[in-house]
């Protein structure tokens, strides 16, 4: 990360020796967008904090339900609306398979968690549209889906 913060440096002094006006023109654009979309980010920083919360027994109570369709029908919902970085899912997917929640029902919280952006539906609808995020959000919710039950086909807990 700091590397990329050297070569940011770097690039920005270099445009500043060539033309120091389009350099600040530049630099101005850029911290309007960011301020333009600082509060949408903020918001979602917030919701995050609140998810992290939450605690592994609470996830583990709500996956272990009595069939695993049903485990997996609420690991879609709960991955789709919670959000969490990556270095934070794996490490949690590898204690729910330690708890003995099915690799199925895993996969569908994993799959979803990273895929379906109900947290982020605000930004991805100013950029992209509402229609546009809607179907992307519909779609990945059943890519999820079919991962969760390709994972449990192959792992033995879903019979063909």
């Amino acid at each position: 990360m700091i590397a990329l913060y050297i070569v940011a440096v770097i690039a920005i002094i270099i445009s500043f020796i060539v033309d120091k006006g389009k350099t600040f023109k530049g630099l101005k654009m850029g911290l309007k967008k960011f301020l333009k979309i600082l509060p949408n980010y903020l918001m979602i920083l917030i919701i995050i904090a609140f998810v992290l919360l939450i605690s592994e027994d609470f996830i583990i109570d709500y996956l272990t339900q009595n069939t695993i369709f049903i485990g997996m029908i609420s690991a879609l919902i709960i991955g789709s609306i919670t959000m969490m970085p990556g270095f934070i899912a794996y490490p949690l997917a590898g204690i729910l398979v330690n708890k003995g929640i099915p690799y199925m029902v895993v996969a569908a919280f994993v799959s979803s968690l990273m895929l379906v952006g109900v947290v982020t539906y605000p930004v991805e609808k100013e950029y992209m549209g509402m229609k546009a995020t809607i179907y992307r959000n519909i779609g990945a919710f059943f890519v999820a889906g079919m991962i969760a039950i390709i994972t449990g086909i192959s792992y033995g807990e879903v019979i063909i």
